[in-house]
């Protein structure tokens, strides 16, 4: 394995804690309707757990509302209890063959609290980025010890690996700043 390979793999690591940030980031409501906050609930469906885009098919026909449309109608009951379990706070109703979700905007306290949990999240990927940061600087010295290459190539190594870090850990702090913006904007 080359110094190559391992700056690869930890920006490889780096980019899959900032997807996952991103993909936590849009199950997070900020009063606009968005079928992201509902696709990836678990529902009792069939004797296993699945997410809701898995049992049926979502919608966004106005800014404050999800319509959710089970392909099979025997499963509304779980879909509407598995939304109204969410720590999201929505209730919804059945309507003849969907469920409607009425999406409002969140009260001052609700927004701190989501808030909080932005920064919480965008913390989380700044320690994971920071940890696969660790674990390539270790791997790099053990390339350095094990196969005898140059000091001068660990240290351009390690700029790569510091230069990685500084760039991902800048797109976390935007994204999680972006999020945070959009649910005080409200």
């Amino acid at each position: 394995m080359s110094y190559n390979d391992v700056i690869q793999d930890a920006q490889d690591q780096m980019q899959k804690a900032f997807e996952y940030l991103e993909k936590e980031l849009k199950g997070i409501r900020t009063g606009r309707a968005s079928s992201a906050l509902v696709e990836f609930i678990k529902v009792e469906a069939w004797g296993s757990l699945q997410d809701i885009r898995s049992v049926a098919m979502v919608s966004v026909p106005e800014t404050t509302q999800i319509v959710i449309k089970p392909y099979d109608g025997s499963i509304k009951q779980e879909i509407l209890k598995a939304i109204q379990n969410s720590d999201l706070g929505l209730n919804g109703m059945v309507d003849g063959d969907v469920i409607r979700v009425n999406v409002p905007p969140p009260s001052a306290d609700r927004r701190k609290q989501l808030s909080a949990q932005v920064g919480k999240l965008g913390e989380e990927a700044r320690v994971s980025v920071r940890n696969v940061r660790r674990d390539t600087l270790k791997a790099i010295g053990s390339l350095t010890k094990d196969q005898g290459l140059s000091e001068d190539d660990q240290k351009r190594a390690e700029k790569q690996v510091e230069d990685a870090t500084k760039g991902a850990i800048a797109k976390v702090d935007t994204a999680a700043d972006t999020k945070s913006k959009e649910i005080e904007a409200i």
